[in-house]
């Protein structure tokens, strides 16, 4: 199956690109990017060897939607999406954080929490949570962007420390992660399925904040299934989801973690056709639509001559 792992593309008032670990994106102008949604797949930061087919898409109309579905929360960069895997925009100047929210301990935070750890970026923990466990409340745990390797956690108070953000900004996204989180929580709810963790990016443009990137996306989130989560909590149980973590669980099942020297186990076309499903039945699960596949014959001209169609609009 043909997929979109590289981009090289020439747009009318292309300005720069960037190649980021799953997108890339092109400036058009001052004021406007295109961002397009490849087929690659990373774990543990580091980009898999092979792509998978429909991915982008995948992610690039789930992320639609939900920007869609929150712009009365707070205003966001989107402006159109003229190909499956594109979504055109306005260009902001991001934050230097990521805002990541968690409404249960899982994946890091649980992992970290078993060695011993009781502070999660400056947040005290208590004793005796179980693995899946909700909190009380949501907690946000922001880490810095990296450019390249890790994002690292930091705390609020550092963040204003290093004049990352000012504390009267970093107080805005905040609010606008919590209300985020509470739109994604209900929506899921709907559907049968329980929005664990996510994160959120933010830009600025003109004095203005921008919600950017994407949003609740199984790259950028992670779901569980709303029915039999009791059950599986009282046993121990590990959770039914929907998100990246089974590819991480594969991964580390095989050896890798992302460590220096570690392989990068084969990835066959039977297994990437499994991730492509997975992708495909949280699509459906969680916009609650049938996925219909786009024309994959040759994704790079297809996507090309839409966007340049759009763009000489």
């Amino acid at each position: 199956m043909d997929t979109l792992t590289r981009t090289d593309y020439q747009f009318p008032g292309q300005t720069g690109v960037y190649h980021g670990k799953v997108r890339d994106v092109y400036s058009i102008g001052k004021d406007r990017l295109v961002m397009i949604a490849t087929d690659r797949i990373s774990a543990f930061d580091v980009v898999l060897p092979k792509g998978i087919p429909y991915k982008g898409q995948v992610l690039n109309q789930i992320a639609s939607k939900f920007l869609d579905a929150t712009a009365d929360i707070v205003p966001n960069w989107k402006q159109a999406s003229p190909d499956p895997m594109v979504t055109v925009g306005v260009r902001c100047e991001p934050y230097k954080v990521e805002m990541v929210i968690r409404g249960y301990i899982t994946g890091s935070a649980w992992r970290e929490y078993r060695k011993g750890t009781r502070t999660l970026c400056g947040i005290p923990l208590p004793e005796g949570l179980r693995e899946n466990q909700r909190f009380e409340t949501p907690l946000i745990t922001p880490t810095t962007k990296a450019n390249e390797g890790h994002d690292e956690n930091i705390s609020k108070e550092e963040i204003i420390a290093q004049g990352l953000v000012s504390r009267e900004e970093y107080e805005q996204l905040e609010q606008y992660t919590y209300a985020l989180f509470k739109r994604g929580t209900e929506m899921a709810a709907e559907k049968g399925l329980i929005l664990v963790d996510t994160k959120y990016e933010f830009g600025k443009k003109n004095g203005k904040i921008y919600l950017i990137d994407e949003i609740h996306t199984p790259d950028s989130s992670r779901y569980f299934y709303s029915e039999g989560y009791e059950e599986r909590l009282e046993k121990g149980e590990e959770q039914k989801q929907l998100s990246k973590e089974f590819v991480r669980k594969w991964l580390m099942d095989h050896g890798f973690q992302g460590q220096a020297g570690q392989p990068v186990p084969k990835m066959t076309a039977t297994y990437c056709k499994s991730v492509s499903e997975r992708y495909i039945e949280l699509y459906e699960k969680i916009v609650g639509e049938k996925f219909v596949k786009a024309d994959a014959a040759d994704l790079a001209a297809r996507i090309e001559q839409n966007i340049t169609e759009y763009l000489q609009q």
